[in-house]
């Protein structure tokens, strides 16, 4: 199971830890601060991230999601001190609009299982945060903070994470390369446009996102906020509209 995770260094004290066996290319990050470390989502949970988190940081975790799938919490079980918006926190108690069956289903899919892992184990995890957080919230690091904005579209408890000093911006399931999923009955296109123009107006260096390609950059917050605006103007922005393809990204309706 060694091979679960790829690491990459972003700063001195900031890493990527990826899960690219997964069709979901998922993408943690763990940014290092003087007193303790934030890890930005948790991945699948088919493999302990907590064994990599270790190598990295000698500090306290915290881990946050940027919202509450199973791609992005399976590892906190791990990490007894979690933080999660206080519009998902039905989800972690057992209101989760899709059944276990369904989940397992979209682990296994066009996955690189680890030899011998059984997919009949796999949870979705369930818990109480130590701390609930809400929109222009911030978390210390000691010599790092990290603000929170809260950013609904892709789920309801979104939450996209911005560290000022560094003009990082930690987008989750609301700005990659790929299709981004607004289809299902837990998304709001309208939210998510409103969400795009927050984090277009911010002085963004780089941009993280939680899947796929790190080869982006902060021009697409602005692409993608510009393709919803005129979606709205067309009358396009609402569920079952379809799928709209915009050349490195797309979205599907």
């Amino acid at each position: 199971m060694n091979d679960w995770f790829t690491m990459d260094q972003i700063d001195k004290e900031t890493y990527i830890i990826s899960e690219y066996r997964h069709w979901e290319e998922t993408h943690c990050y763990l940014l290092n601060g003087s007193e303790r470390s934030l890890l930005i989502d948790t991945g699948l949970g088919i493999c302990n991230i907590y064994d990599e988190v270790i190598k990295l940081t000698d500090r306290p975790v915290t881990a946050v999601a940027t919202h509450v799938h199973w791609d992005h919490i399976g590892g906190h079980k791990y990490f007894p001190d979690f933080y999660a918006h206080k519009a998902e926190l039905n989800w972690l108690n057992g209101e989760f609009p899709l059944t276990m069956g369904q989940i397992r289903e979209m682990v296994i899919d066009r996955c690189d299982l680890p030899e011998g892992y059984n997919v009949d184990t796999y949870d979705f995890f369930q818990g109480t945060p130590t701390r609930v957080l809400k929109d222009k919230d911030v978390i210390d690091l000691g010599d790092r903070s990290v603000h929170i904005l809260h950013t609904p579209g892709h789920s309801p408890g979104h939450m996209s994470f911005f560290e000022k000093e560094r003009r990082y911006l930690f987008t989750g399931d609301l700005v990659y390369k790929d299709t981004l999923f607004a289809y299902y009955p837990s998304t709001n296109p309208e939210a998510y446009l409103t969400s795009l123009k927050k984090v277009a107006a911010l002085p963004v260096k780089r941009v993280f996102p939680a899947h796929h390609t790190l080869d982006i950059h902060p021009e697409i917050l602005v692409r993608m906020r510009d393709a919803f605006e005129q979606l709205k103007i067309e009358g396009k922005l609402h569920h079952g509209s379809g799928t709209f393809v915009y050349g490195d990204w797309a979205v599907w309706l």
